[in-house]
């Protein structure tokens, strides 16, 4: 089976990665334990382990190509050993578990993932908590890759076959392939052939180039505006740190019934009622803190899923866009944030998720491999300078879960931190709960507690406003 290229975008969170801000993104789930049997986070590891082997994308690694310089490629590892990946761990405080472990970057020469079984203390749920590079998956294939180490998504999943312990045979070479001198060819080297194109198919796609082209130059035209742009408030800049940076996790959980109410009394959606209560906390947590929450609020990138929208093609790569959104942190009325918000995500829908500075993730379609390597170290460096803190939303499964049949009850996604920035808050929906994971800079942002306590405050503060 012929090695698969990363897609642009993955590239480039390939390329993002460092020791202090490593790109992987992940999700703890709560399991309820079984009253008739004591936890075993041995036994549940060595289950995971078995599990994991029967996905085939969690035994490949990212290796670099000869074809397509600076790029690189998903590749078998033929040494792959879950085992390597899935680890038992106790201790009676989970968070801060979850908090270290989140702040440790993987190894890369392994396929990017790991899962921890997670025993706090006696007689309370256990944990399990699932990093996976974002260049492997963005958050709806996360929950899919989740989704089958757990009960329901096992029974559908076949072994895969055992790691190759030698190479196969070569198959004959053809082409532009045929014609490379066998001294720069090794096993380590991906050499696909090289047609000439069509010329006829070279002419049918300049219109599409050309609008790529232009779409490429607008996105960057916003982005440069963007940037121009004052900050967010200074509370939540992170410290410049050259590596090991430490986190700090914590969580807060939202009645759906509650977010809905809001939702029919002010109108919007959903989603436009948690960025007004996380613009709440944010004000909340700065008064708290003697700050002053007037002047610019802080500029929230919004991830924007592009799989299922028509005329984007498929694949098994990130494909996203965003929106930026500037949270009213600095509006008293909690109706008002409400409206401005509103407003705000409106103007974003009516251009869409391809223009405008949110959309820079698509400017990675426009950069050719080996820029992406060379580029990576200054685009970290001034995600700061764009926004100021990741709002995202990750789908999920709303059924019924379990492991080895304990009932999962809570499911709290991570985003990972850019460099420069505090924070990071993750929503996902499951049992009429939405579950928000708050990823934070110790240093920035010691009391991530505080900000998510001031989420509950925040809806409250909502519900009371409306009646």
């Amino acid at each position: 089976m012929a090695d698969e290229h990363l897609s642009p975008l993955d590239l480039a969170f390939w390329n993002l990665d460092s020791p202090g801000h490593p790109m992987h993104l992940g999700a703890v789930a709560v399991f309820d334990r079984d009253p008739e049997r004591p936890v075993d986070a041995d036994g549940l590891a060595a289950l995971l382990t078995a599990r994991a082997e029967a996905v085939p994308r969690m035994r490949q690694r990212v290796k670099d190509v000869w074809y397509g310089v600076g790029g690189a490629a998903w590749a078998a590892d033929e040494h792959f050993d879950a085992r390597h990946h899935v680890h038992a761990v106790r201790r009676a405080d989970a968070w801060a578990a979850v908090a270290e472990l989140m702040s440790r970057p993987m190894d890369r020469h392994r396929p990017p993932w790991e899962v921890y079984v997670i025993e706090g203390a006696p007689d309370a749920p256990f944990r399990v908590l699932v990093k996976l590079h974002h260049a492997l998956a963005d958050g709806l294939r996360a929950v899919e890759f989740g989704a089958a180490l757990l009960d329901q998504g096992a029974r559908t999943l076949t072994p895969s076959p055992a790691p190759v312990s030698a190479p196969a045979p070569a198959a004959p070479r053809t082409g532009a392939e045929a014609a490379v001198p066998a001294q720069v060819r090794s096993p380590g080297i991906h050499l696909p052939a090289l047609p000439l194109p069509d010329p006829r198919q070279v002419v049918a796609s300049l219109p599409d180039r050309v609008r790529e082209a232009g779409r490429a130059l607008g996105i960057g035209s916003a982005v440069l505006r963007a940037s121009l742009d004052p900050g967010g408030p200074a509370a939540l800049g992170a410290a410049w740190t050259p590596g090991g940076a430490e986190r700090r996790f914590a969580t807060a959980s939202l009645d759906v019934d509650d977010l809905h109410r809001v939702r029919k009394t002010s109108g919007g959606t959903v989603n436009d009622v948690v960025m007004a209560v996380v613009a709440g906390a944010l004000r909340r947590w700065m008064e708290a803190r003697g700050d002053d929450p007037a002047g610019p609020g802080p500029r929230a990138l919004i991830p924007v899923a592009r799989r299922r929208r028509r005329g984007v093609r498929g694949g098994r790569g990130n494909r996203i866009s965003g929106y930026l959104l500037r949270l009213p942190v600095g509006e008293p009325d909690p109706l008002a944030r409400l409206r401005d918000v509103r407003a705000g995500m409106d103007r974003n829908k009516d251009a869409g998720p391809d223009t405008g500075p949110g959309a820079v993730a698509l400017l990675a379609d426009s950069v050719p491999p080996l820029a992406h390597r060379f580029a990576a170290p200054l685009l970290a460096a001034s995600a700061r300078l764009l926004f100021d803190v990741l709002v995202t939303n990750v789908p999920m499964l709303d059924v019924p879960l379990t492991l080895d049949g304990c009932r999962m009850t809570e499911l709290y996604p991570i985003a990972p931190l850019a460099r420069g920035q505090s924070l990071a808050v993750a929503c996902s929906t499951y049992r009429r709960r939405v579950h928000i994971g708050l990823l934070a800079d110790a240093e920035s942002l010691p009391d991530a507690d505080t900000l998510a306590a001031a989420l509950h405050g925040a809806l409250a503060e909502l519900l009371d406003a409306c009646g």
